[in-house]
């Protein structure tokens, strides 16, 4: 396994990340376990999860899990980087008006106190925001991670989601209070959507950020042609063809699967890898659903796309062609 520190804090993280977002509805409890202990095995020591996983209604089960998995011992909690995120509603009626998506210093100070008990832990390494709150001040968020980090219950704070004029205010009030700040930001970011490379991939790499791509499959537009007795189980959407943007897929897609097989490698891999690749990068979040796809996925780590291959994909997939303004002006 490879290891990149966090952005500009010392702390090294596994370049393949376990997503857990699967966890409690396409992944039950039993495989999940398998999961983290092959990830561990694997040498991945970074697993992503949420209060709000997975899904309405059952939101907190993923970190009820990855706890239980933490309470059978044997090094687990030990051995593992752990993040989890704040912001959006968790069902808790005695939240009351406060219910809803935010980052006021009350929602961060209740959010994290249901967090550890779900998890098990007296800490989380890295403690994300899941989406920018445009409604509290940076004054405000900033001073409720601070107090958390006095208190030993986490390491270092994250964004996701978040724009780069997002994270320039977020820094420029962080230097006025003379604390570390921001270090990460989880971001979809993939072949198929490369939109961050505009504004956002420049600014974390100012920033000294680093930068955690999530949905790196597409929801499995990427991962290549699955029996039909599996495509049930997959988040991936069918393409319409009989739209112009569905027809563009459509050909994007068989495109890319031929790059592949003259490459001998599986979409998955190809997409992972380059995604690695990308100095910004610090690691992938994976969202695997069986204990086979962790392993699987490791083999991302070992492909070198020459440039060849490079500029191949950027001729299936075009980006925004690089970073503002030079990307649209003259």
């Amino acid at each position: 396994m490879e290891f990149k520190s966090l952005g500009r804090t010392g702390m090294k993280v596994s370049r393949l990340c376990v997503g857990s977002w699967n966890f409690g509805t396409y992944t039950e409890e039993r495989e999940a376990f398998r999961i983290m202990d092959a990830a561990l095995d694997a040498g991945i020591n970074y697993i992503d999860t949420a209060n709000a996983y997975p899904d309405v209604g059952m939101r907190g089960i993923s970190e009820q899990i990855i706890g239980r998995w933490f309470a059978l011992g044997n090094g687990r909690r030990e051995k593992t980087i752990l993040a989890t995120k704040v912001y959006s509603f968790t069902e808790d009626i005695n939240d009351g008006p406060n219910d809803g998506h935010g980052l006021s210093i009350y929602k961060i100070r209740r959010h994290i106190e249901a967090s550890l008990r779900r998890l098990q832990t007296d800490h989380i390494e890295l403690y994300q925001m899941h989406h920018v709150d445009r409604d509290v001040t940076w004054e405000e968020v900033l001073d409720a991670f601070y107090a958390l980090y006095l208190q030993g219950k986490i390491d270092y704070v994250g964004g996701c989601n978040f724009a780069g004029l997002d994270h320039m205010r977020a820094h420029i009030s962080s230097k006025e209070k003379g604390i570390l700040g921001i270090v990460s930001e989880q971001h979809k970011y993939n072949l198929l959507c490369r939109l961050p490379e505009l504004e956002l991939i420049p600014t974390v790499n100012y920033l000294g950020i680093g930068l955690l791509p999530y949905s790196p499959l597409a929801e499995g537009s990427l991962a290549g042609k699955r029996k039909s007795g599996d495509i049930g189980k997959s988040r991936r959407r069918a393409i319409d063809t009989s739209t112009e943007k569905g027809l563009r897929l459509h050909t994007q897609i068989e495109a890319y699967s031929a790059l592949c097989g003259e490459l001998g490698e599986s979409e998955a891999h190809v997409a992972l890898a380059w995604l690695l690749q990308n100095p910004a990068v610090t690691s992938v979040i994976m969202g695997p659903r069986t204990v086979d796809q962790v392993t699987d996925m490791t083999r991302a780590l070992e492909i070198q796309l020459d440039r060849v291959v490079l500029n191949r994909l950027d001729e299936i997939f075009p980006g925004p062609g690089g970073a503002a303004p030079e990307a649209y002006a003259w």
